[in-house]
């Protein structure tokens, strides 16, 4: 099974919010998820809420992030200490 990490939409017509899942590739883009990671509000300021420790359990398990949930990820400074975490094991 591969896990990816990826938004889920949900709000209103033309009011967009997303939730970042842990999700099987090839189940739809508002099917069933594995579990909920955080969220993100792209209007007005852009917020970001995210489980750091959930997000890095995903991305140790091997789940691959999409581009934009790696760009989310990284602002937040999470997909650095995953990077710091995987030196530090070798």
């Amino acid at each position: 099974m591969a896990v990816k990490l990826r938004l889920t939409r949900m709000g209103a017509k033309k009011r967009p919010t997303y939730r970042i899942v842990a999700t099987d590739s090839r189940r739809p883009r508002n099917g069933q998820y594995l579990e909920l990671i955080g969220t993100y509000s792209p209007i007005g300021d852009a917020s970001v809420k995210i489980n750091e420790e959930v997000a890095l359990k995903w991305l140790n398990n091997g789940a691959i992030p999409t581009d934009t949930v790696r760009n989310l990820l990284s602002k937040e400074g999470i997909m650095k200490k995953f990077a710091d975490s995987k030196k530090k094991d070798k």
